[in-house]
């Protein structure tokens, strides 16, 4: 047997890994690289294996780090079935759909500048037609069930926790020419034991090869509890100086969680009445699915529901969902004191810019900041304190106030992680392979694991193979 790491390895995005067994290839996620767009182009368009050549792939969860190349890889030659949750296959629907929209545009903005510099004209990697196209191979299946999905491979999901359907991916092999025969567990990403929404991830316990993320491998989170206390005191300061809250979300996972714990403030009236409008099509198509799936509603919420009268974590008389266009253009005229949720979470496109663009320069507005900000975005550039930035292409200064809230990270963060690695027995573990983090992070989760005696650590590069 073989294992190929292909994608995420020190890094975050593009997570990717195969395994090669009974002349079999076995994908675990096909998700996209996010990095420079040179780089991500050509990264993302061209596989270092031939598409036609993978029997069957496992996917994880939704998010387009994990997902995201699908398209890509049926539009070039992939025939076989895609294994995932049901949610996930639900999720998956609308944010590939969603992705393959983001790839027309940017190549059709990208091919207006090439063809001033008299360069020729790209193709997107996959279009919203290409999604599409590839949703009849998602095969979904529940927690705890044991499918079949390759010669001498058992497919088991487990409840990760980190958003609605994520699962830990657990691997019976047997490998026919040898006899051998590995539990192969990886973690896709791991979620909190202390979540808003789902349920906290299961423990697992063991495993001969261990495929696990580091996201978060040198840092620890906020509480949920905190997160909730703060948000609470940013809407009423604004509310009290008749301002606006201006929120930059994530549309699957974040904004349902900020909706949620706004519900909760307003049935324990700790918040004036205040509405809510969130406006952002990916959002209000995931909160559907969200909605699809109290199956996966941890029993904090589902005591909420009774208890509170309230039909839905995510709907009460002051929330509304915004779809069209003209509706979001409205909000741009409100004048009283009102929350908007809009993506995207890193305020680098979408309808969230002009919602910035309208408020930033009025002080009794905020800008609360409740997802992870990456380097050279809006969001980051807002967080760090700059006060004049850019949107659409004009200098805006910042005299809106302008706060963060840490506690709302849907990955486990160190504690986390190691709690989860040290569930394994590691005597009986041959490989703990550490993936999906950054050098600085990856580099201190092994450290600590070595502390616990896993000597068995490895940290793989892009195009490793390991054999067993």
């Amino acid at each position: 047997m073989h294992i190929s790491f292909l994608g995420a390895d020190r890094e975050v995005t593009g997570s990717r890994h195969m395994i090669e067994v009974n002349g079999q290839r076995i994908l675990l996620d096909c998700g996209l690289y996010q990095g420079h767009r040179a780089d991500t182009y050509e990264r993302n368009l061209n596989f270092p294996f031939d598409p036609t050549s993978i029997d069957v792939v496992v996917l994880s969860h939704a998010h387009i780090d994990h997902s995201g190349n699908l398209p890509n890889l049926v539009k070039q030659g992939f025939t076989g079935n895609i294994w995932c949750t049901s949610a996930t296959r639900d999720l998956s629907a609308y944010m590939l759909l969603d992705s393959g929209h983001i790839q027309e545009q940017d190549v059709y903005y990208l091919n207006k500048k090439r063809r001033r510099k008299g360069e020729p004209e790209v193709d997107p990697i996959y279009t919203r037609l290409d999604a599409e196209q590839c949703l009849p191979q998602f095969i979904s299946m529940g927690f705890h069930r044991t499918v079949t999905i390759a010669d001498g491979v058992k497919l088991t999901f487990f409840n990760a926790g980190h958003i609605l359907g994520a699962a830990f991916v657990q691997l019976e092999i047997e490998e026919r020419a040898s006899g051998g025969k590995w539990r192969l567990v990886f973690s896709g990403d791991i979620g909190r034991k202390e979540v808003a929404i789902l349920k906290p991830p299961e423990a697992m316990h063991d495993a001969d090869i261990l495929i696990m993320e580091s996201t978060y491998g040198d840092r620890l989170h906020g509480k949920y509890a905190e997160a909730r206390k703060k948000l609470r005191k940013v809407v009423n300061e604004t509310v009290g100086r008749g301002g606006k809250v201006i929120i930059p979300s994530f549309a699957v996972g974040r904004t349902q969680e900020i909706v949620y714990a706004l519900n909760q403030l307003d049935a324990a009236g700790e918040i004036p009445p205040v509405p809510v409008f969130v406006d952002s099509p990916l959002a209000v198509n995931a909160t559907d699915v969200f909605r699809m799936h109290p199956e996966s509603w941890n029993s904090e919420v589902r005591d909420f529901v009774v208890e509170g009268r309230r039909h839905s974590p995510f709907d009460y008389n002051r929330v509304e969902y915004v779809r069209n266009v003209e509706r979001s253009k409205q909000l741009n005229s409100l004048s009283e004191p009102a929350i908007i949720i809009s993506a995207s979470g890193m305020a680098e496109n979408g309808r969230i810019l002009h919602h910035l663009k309208n408020n930033i320069g009025d002080p009794r507005n905020t800008i609360l900041l409740v997802s992870f900000m990456a380097e050279n975005t809006l969001g980051r550039r807002l967080k760090d304190g700059d006060k004049r930035v850019r949107i659409f292409g004009e200098e805006y200064d910042v005299r809106a106030q302008v706060t963060s809230i840490d506690g709302y990270s849907a990955h486990a963060d160190q504690r986390g992680l190691l709690s989860f690695a040290r569930g394994f027995d590691r005597h009986r573990l041959q490989k703990l392979f550490l993936v999906h983090g950054e050098s600085k992070a990856i580099d201190a989760l092994a450290g600590k694991l070595r502390d616990a005696h896993y000597d068995q650590v490895e940290i793989p590069v892009r195009g490793q193979k390991f054999t067993f």
